[in-house]
């Protein structure tokens, strides 16, 4: 148990974003783990996640992002994880859940073109990844995977609810339960790009 500990907190101390301004803490220590433990999450902490991200600002207030998600063992679970991609499929079906995230794509009031959609519904991503880290569940977003059949799976309409992408989660596990390459990627420090290369005062 106390190897546990100590491997788990080197992880976390490993991955916690090293910023050059006062970031939030919830904000430099989210990250994007593969390995997770064999415990489940309840249906009470998956929602209020969604509920966090309900949360978000959205254009016209038309909160457009969809949230369909599934526990590890049922069928829906194992309906979205058959079209996990190869890439995927080695550590992913280990997580609790999975959420599919969709975005409707028309403004309900008047079904004209929400130009916003995408912007909207990754916000809302945001508040659930940084909810789900203050209670101690990590999530992995999945672009890897057979779009197709997951909404014929989900039974999305295509015309008019666009499936973005998978949301896999649990409780962060021991990294060296991963195979290779993973592993490496695991204890892998994480990096982004300076602020001078993304910000410019105008």
């Amino acid at each position: 148990m106390k190897r546990t500990t100590q491997n788990m907190n080197a992880s976390l101390d490993l991955k916690e974003a090293r910023t050059q301004h006062d970031v939030l803490p919830l904000i430099r220590k989210r990250f994007s783990p593969r390995a997770f433990t064999a415990e489940g999450l309840s249906d009470d902490e998956v929602l209020t996640l969604i509920e966090a991200a309900s949360w978000a600002p959205s254009s016209m207030n038309e909160q457009p992002w969809r949230f369909r998600y599934a526990h590890r063992g049922s069928a829906g679970f194992e309906g979205l994880q058959a079209t996990f991609s190869m890439g995927n499929q080695p550590w992913a079906p280990n997580a609790a859940a999975v959420i599919a995230i969709s975005s409707m794509k028309h403004h309900a009031r008047n079904h004209v073109p929400n130009a916003t959609w995408t912007f909207d519904t990754g916000l809302a991503v945001g508040n659930l990844l940084v909810q789900a880290t203050a209670i101690g569940i990590y999530g992995h977003l999945l672009g890897g995977f057979d779009h197709a059949a997951a909404r014929t799976a989900l039974g999305i309409d295509p015309a008019t609810e666009e499936l973005i992408c998978l949301l896999v989660l649990g409780r962060l596990g021991e990294a060296e339960t991963l195979p290779e390459p993973y592993l490496t990627r695991e204890r892998t420090a994480r990096s982004r790009k300076p602020v001078s290369e993304i910000a410019q005062r105008i």
